[in-house]
């Protein structure tokens, strides 16, 4: 049966090449879907695009440099050059830093806040018009249980951004609701990740797990399954939302 769809299921994955992005590109590839690793790593992108589709026709890097509205830009164009008006964008990528609150420094305070919150907002302006002009489109954005608890073994840099960005999730939520475009944010807590280990020092583990009610880190292939599941077409009653995904540490 020939597809009735307007549009081509085209996922773009910012912070592709990172733990959690490499999980949700997988994902994301498997249920069908052409996939874009956007990074600012293109060669640990690339790698993973080679590996899932050896011959570019379902799996491609980008550059995307998630600090710059301009990177979007380029990107979006060549993306649209290629295969056309993604239906999906994924904004995975941010820095997460550990920082005491008190001596934070201007410098490294800015480029944390600037980069976590302008990936978003620009990457929801950017694919979110394209989407919006072709009458469909899906975003997802990592947002943090540090934005709504205000962090613990991340800084405070980080949870203000993380904060920031379940904010902006709602603004484009209403924006383009009415133009076919869903936009929603997901909020883990803690877990199985690399950037989880490299974190929290490991003496310290064991003791952020013990203060888990369900006791244990969580599993990065269910976010991608969440990741997946609001990219579905049939998901186009869920805007604006943050789905918490924290075992039991934040209960609203």
């Amino acid at each position: 049966m020939t597809s009735q769809k307007p549009y081509e299921e085209i996922a773009v994955v910012t912070g592709a090449a990172g733990g959690m992005g490499q999980f949700i590109v997988r994902q994301l590839h498997e249920s069908g879907r052409k996939v874009y690793l956007a990074d600012i790593d293109v060669d640990k992108a690339q790698a993973l695009a080679l590996e899932l589709s050896p011959d570019g026709s379902t799996a491609r890097a980008i550059y995307l440099d998630v600090s710059l509205r301009q990177s979007f830009v380029d990107a979006l164009d060549k993306i649209v050059a290629e295969w056309g008006t993604p239906s999906v964008l994924v904004n995975n990528a941010a820095i997460t830093r550990a920082a005491d609150l008190m001596t934070l420094g201007e410098e490294e305070f800015n480029q944390v806040l600037t980069t976590n919150v302008d990936s978003i907002f620009f990457g929801c302006q950017v694919f979110g018009g394209a989407m919006a002009d072709q009458g469909y489109g899906r975003i997802i954005n990592m947002a943090s249980l540090a934005g709504q608890n205000g962090g613990t073994a991340t800084g405070g840099h980080y949870a203000a951004s993380k904060g920031a960005i379940m904010t902006t999730t709602k603004i484009f939520a209403r924006e383009l609701a009415d133009r076919g475009v869903t936009v929603n944010s997901i909020s883990p807590g803690p877990h199985d990740l690399p950037v989880v280990h490299q974190t929290v020092p490991a003496e310290k583990l064991s003791g952020i797990i013990s203060g888990i009610p369900v006791q244990q880190l969580g599993n990065p292939a269910f976010i991608a399954k969440t990741v997946t599941l609001l990219a579905d077409e049939d998901a186009a009653f869920v805007t604006g939302a943050c789905w918490d995904i924290n075992g039991g540490l934040y209960l609203r």
